[in-house]
């Protein structure tokens, strides 16, 4: 699959320390899993030019204190809070200067963000999808941008789960509903 980097995000989703990191409240050992070849393909994305973009999940403390219905805390507990390591990035994915970072704090990387606005300033219509959890975040922030007409690709050995059922599950979904479901050596980034 042949990808031209000028038109190309690589987005990584959510691979904190909250989540990736055995001593984060979220911890599973399905994330940390990805994190090397979650590595690897953001060196070969680079190499070729194509756009790296990082979400990374917020939480202020007082978030979910007014909520009607929608309530994190209440679901998973406090995580990722704002200010605290837990939000940070794994080191073993160094953010460079050139690469852009978008703060959410709900499950969707366009929700209330502005990722839809960044990508189309840059021209950029094809997203290959990566992190976790992949019937979490990256389910919600693939089919949000397949409904904005960007092309997901969701990188199959790249996305990780608490479960492989619910890595499956989601990877289903994705490739019937709204996106495609790749390996990351079937993908070919002109120029790398």
């Amino acid at each position: 699959m042949h990808l031209e980097p000028a038109r190309t995000a690589l987005v990584v989703v959510d691979m904190q320390n909250g989540f990736c990191h055995p001593e984060g409240s979220l911890y599973a050992p399905g994330s940390e899993a990805v994190i090397e070849p979650i590595a690897a393909l953001v060196e070969r994305a680079s190499r070729s030019g194509a756009r790296i973009l990082y979400t990374r999940d917020v939480h202020p403390p007082e978030q979910f204190e007014d909520a009607h219905y929608y309530d994190e805390f209440e679901q998973w507990g406090e995580h990722v809070l704002e200010g605290t390591w837990e939000a940070e990035i794994v080191d073993e994915l160094p953010v460079e200067e050139a690469d852009h970072v978008v703060e959410k704090h709900t499950y969707d990387a366009f929700y209330n963000t502005e990722l839809e606005g960044w990508l189309d300033a840059r021209g950029i219509d094809d997203l290959v999808i990566c992190g976790t959890l992949a019937n979490v975040c990256v389910l919600h922030t693939g089919g949000s941008a397949g409904l904005r007409d960007f092309r997901p690709l969701m990188v199959e050995d790249c996305i990780g789960a608490i479960e492989d059922d619910h890595r499956e599950y989601a990877l289903d979904h994705a490739d019937w509903l709204f996106g495609e479901v790749v390996e990351s050596d079937a993908l070919e980034f002109d120029g790398e």
